[in-house]
């Protein structure tokens, strides 16, 4: 069914994704009550990355007074752990204006490209690279502009990172990385 240039489909025709978009775009919606009843959406989001190599995944997550305790734990865990883009949205009313700027926006550009990217930026995930050693906000801005997720960012080479913060920062960020890997393990 079309509905002004938005195909509806119903749940057995989008597999795990809540919404699929124009240009390859796939959205996993995550709600309050899924994150307080307890980490079943974990396994949602798991199969959410598994089987859509062919699309940019988004997921947005319900962020309210009631669910504000768990969303640190619900984006390091998109996030870090699975690297997928999160946006938070205070509930279906702004996720379905967000959906419907994706779609019907005035600039078809890519919500995906760097150069925007900062811009969605979550002030948790702002605040979590500015703990890294040696990165204030100015360069952690810069890096969460240059890299697009952060398991890139830390997956990047002190040659990569240089350009962005300067070879003694880049020596330090890589370290901080792959030391607490390292420890991890």
């Amino acid at each position: 069914m079309d509905r002004g240039g938005v195909k509806v489909a119903f749940e057995n025709e989008l597999g795990v994704a809540d919404f699929l978009l124009p240009k390859k775009c796939c959205i996993l919606y995550v709600s309050e009550s899924d994150i307080v009843a307890g980490n079943g959406y974990k396994r949602k989001l798991v199969r959410f990355r598994n089987s859509n190599r062919s699309f940019q995944e988004l997921v947005l997550v319900e962020s309210t007074r009631h669910s504000e305790q768990y969303f640190s734990a619900v984006q390091k865990f998109v996030v870090f752990d699975l690297g997928l883009t999160l946006l938070s949205v205070s509930g279906q009313t702004e996720a379905s204006q967000l959906i419907g700027h994706i779609v019907h926006g005035e600039s078809r550009d890519d919500l995906f490209r760097r150069r925007n990217s900062f811009q969605l930026l979550d002030p948790l995930v702002l605040a979590l690279v500015q703990q890294i050693p040696g990165v204030g906000r100015v360069r952690a801005l810069a890096l969460l502009q240059r890299f697009s997720s952060i398991q890139q960012l830390c997956n990047s080479a002190p040659a990569e990172l240089e350009p962005v913060v300067g070879q003694a920062a880049a020596q330090q960020i890589h370290e901080f990385f792959h030391n607490a890997t390292a420890a991890g393990t």
